[in-house]
């Protein structure tokens, strides 16, 4: 009895389709996966002083300005690669292992949480990352992502940090098999050669499904996104 309670105002309202359907599948991932989570952090001066340095040429000759993201996108496959059961997924008792590379990018939407796909991110350019991401995150505002852009995906990355979070545990989004967490990036004191400095620090966190991944494979994909970050020119040495 809410009269009981003092009247307490109240509104209830139906879910959207979406919502419904994005509270569906998170709970088909945690039901389904045996989910754990691994973290590391990285020192992101390196790729803040390769950004600052390029940054207004990098917009003025490709018309869209270079983030952060891109970078990780870049990480991520680097660190794909050489892991390929993160890039994995489990149908039935077969683990399938995929020979292309499309990695979901979480974007938030004024109707829910979207994850639309970079197909085969690891023949795009840094250029081709940032447009593509601009494009979905104005078609995620305005409702008009299609069905083919999110559909599918053998990885995902989910940025916390634009809100300001510091640390996450990401879900899985299946039938994929891992998923990356970035957060904020903060100026924290570390210790270089025995002496503390300050650096811009981000803990990255990577959810994987136990039932195929290891913990081995879980901690040095990882290792090797923040070896990526930490070295930037690995990146584009393919290295």
């Amino acid at each position: 009895d809410f009269a009981a309670l003092g009247d307490s105002p109240e509104e209830r309202v139906p879910m959207s389709r979406l919502r419904a359907r994005i509270a569906e599948r998170l709970i088909q991932s945690q039901s389904t996966n045996a989910i754990l989570t691994t973290f590391n952090e990285v020192n992101m001066k390196p790729v803040m002083d390769l950004r600052a340095k390029y940054k207004d040429r990098f917009e003025k000759e490709h018309g869209v300005k270079l983030g952060f993201m891109s970078f990780f996108v870049k990480a991520a496959v680097h660190a794909l690669k050489k892991y390929p059961v993160i890039n994995a997924s489990v149908d039935g008792n077969d683990i399938v292992y995929h020979g292309y590379f499309d990695i979901g990018i979480a974007v938030g939407s004024p109707r829910g949480l979207v994850v639309p796909i970079l197909r085969n991110a690891d023949q795009m350019s840094l250029a081709d990352i940032e447009k593509k991401i601009a494009e979905y995150g104005t078609k995620a505002r305005d409702g008009k992502l299609s069905l083919e852009e999110l559909t599918g995906g053998t990885f995902s990355i989910s940025n916390g940090g634009t809100f300001g979070s510091m640390l996450s545990t990401p879900i899985i989004n299946p039938p994929q098999s891992a998923i990356l967490g970035v957060h904020a990036t903060k100026d924290r004191a570390v210790v270089e050669d025995g002496q503390i400095v300050i650096r811009p620090m981000n803990y990255l966190a990577m959810s994987y499904d136990h039932r195929i991944i290891d913990g081995r494979e879980a901690v040095l994909g990882l290792v090797a996104m923040k070896e990526a970050l930490e070295d930037p020119a690995r990146l584009l040495l393919d290295l």
